[in-house]
């Protein structure tokens, strides 16, 4: 089970520069095994569209699937969170951000992102799937 950064999403959805490549990752994945999003990518990809029915619908028609975050992967990203702020981070990065990490890092096998970077630096060990975009 691999998980979806809104990102991502967002990109395939808007049709933007990014998407071709993200289109590409999100089939590779599903031939692989199912592609899931977590509360807080459900909730910002719902955001992007007209309400909760729609964002559903779009998940579906892609072959996404619904994975709760479990408290082991909330108590992570609450960790993570502490330690940015520790390394003095500036409120860049959200709790967010941390739990979509800490969801694919304990529930899941990899992350589909583009912020390689980020996730790299915070959960080490997680697999990170970035789209390629062409040149």
């Amino acid at each position: 089970m691999i998980a979806i950064d809104s990102s991502v999403l967002i990109d395939l959805m808007a049709d933007g520069p990014g998407a071709d490549a993200a289109e590409i990752t999100l089939r590779e994945c599903l031939g692989a095994g199912s592609v899931v999003v977590c509360d807080v990518v459900l909730a910002e990809v719902c955001t992007a569209l007209r309400d909760g029915t729609e964002a559903m619908s779009v998940l579906e028609e892609m072959s996404i699937r619904f994975s709760p975050l479990e408290a082991k992967s909330a108590l992570r990203a609450g960790e993570m969170q502490r330690r940015y702020r520790q390394r003095g981070g500036k409120r860049v990065r959200t709790v967010p951000d941390f739990l979509v990490g800490a969801h694919a890092l304990l529930q899941c096998d990899g992350l589909i992102t583009r912020d390689a970077s980020f996730y790299r630096d915070y959960f080490k060990g997680l697999k990170l799937i970035v789209p390629k975009v062409a040149r």
